[in-house]
């Protein structure tokens, strides 16, 4: 397929690349800078300049596409406060890409997130399909609102596709909430969990990400949703012990009350307990996780260096 990919520099897009390139499709990658440019050429990829708010760049791509990958977020403005900015920049690149889809049967594959889901039980695919009227409206149930406004997209005959990412999808290079932690814990002089650290965070590495980015393009029946979900749930616990020793700080427990104070804007997350399965994904897709686990790729070093 000739595929259009956003976000095809970025953490889970630059693996993606050479994953849809090595199964024989053809990337066009969306790039807003002439760095991201250059890396995409070197890759192999075809480059189309612009952003998630050139609405025609986006709509022209998708026209010229067998098949579009959607990776691209604004992480920068929502961790930043503006979280509902970022939603709707989402929303309107979805809406454009569902219009120029429209009638083709084309597959449509977008990321989404899992953490807080279904706090304190194992969230499935089968979770999620209908919004919550007690959850808050705006924020990070934005994106779960939009999640949704892309499988309805079946309706109107696109193959359309969900994938649920972990909070932490990892692996060497990484600059997401991992590393923030082992920053966080650089800071402070100890490796803090909230509590007694036993709620759970689902994880998988970075190329196994892709490659189910990729299995999705090709074979997911329109409507799915899918879980990037290598191991069920980690220990925050057992994520700070290993992070004091490769710093050689204690790990510690962190009052829920002092969590905002000591993990700044990870203060609301890095409590949360959201164990997630991905069976239903691996039987319908076949997907196999090869990567290391989390608490192995940490003991590795790479993320100290």
């Amino acid at each position: 397929m000739r595929v259009f990919l956003t976000g095809a520099s970025g953490w889970i897009g630059s693996a993606a690349v050479p994953e849809l390139i090595d199964a024989g499709h053809r990337v066009v990658g969306l790039a807003r800078s002439d760095a991201s440019a250059e890396a995409l050429a070197a890759a192999g990829a075809e480059v189309r300049r612009g952003s998630l708010d050139d609405l025609d760049v986006l709509r022209e791509a998708a026209a010229d596409a067998d098949g579009v990958i959607h990776l691209a977020f604004k992480h920068d403005i929502a961790f930043s406060g503006d979280f509902q900015g970022a939603t709707d920049a989402d929303r309107r690149a979805i809406d454009v890409f569902g219009d120029a889809l429209a009638g083709s049967g084309k597959p449509f594959v977008i990321a989404s997130g899992l953490l807080g889901l279904t706090p304190g039980r194992v969230a499935t695919e089968r979770d999620g399909q209908s919004p919550d009227p007690a959850a808050p409206s705006g924020g990070p149930g934005g994106r779960q609102d939009n999640a949704r406004a892309t499988l309805a997209l079946a309706s109107r005959d696109v193959r359309s596709s969900v994938v649920r990412l972990p909070p932490t999808v990892h692996g060497d290079g990484d600059h997401g909430f991992m590393s923030a932690l082992i920053g966080i814990a650089r800071e402070k002089g100890v490796s803090g969990y909230v509590g007694d650290g036993s709620n759970r965070w689902p994880a998988a590495h970075r190329s196994d990400a892709a490659r189910l980015f990729r299995l999705a393009l090709e074979d997911a029946p329109a409507g799915s949703t899918l879980h990037a979900v290598a191991e069920e749930g980690v220990p925050l616990r057992a994520v700070a012990e290993v992070i004091g020793r490769h710093l050689g700080v204690p790990a510690a427990t962190v009052a829920p009350e002092d969590a905002a104070g000591h993990f700044a804007w990870l203060g609301g997350l890095v409590g949360l307990d959201g164990p997630s399965s991905a069976a239903l994904t691996r039987e319908a897709l076949g997907w196999r996780p090869t990567g290391p686990g989390l608490l192995d790729d940490l003991a590795e070093g790479h993320y100290f260096a």
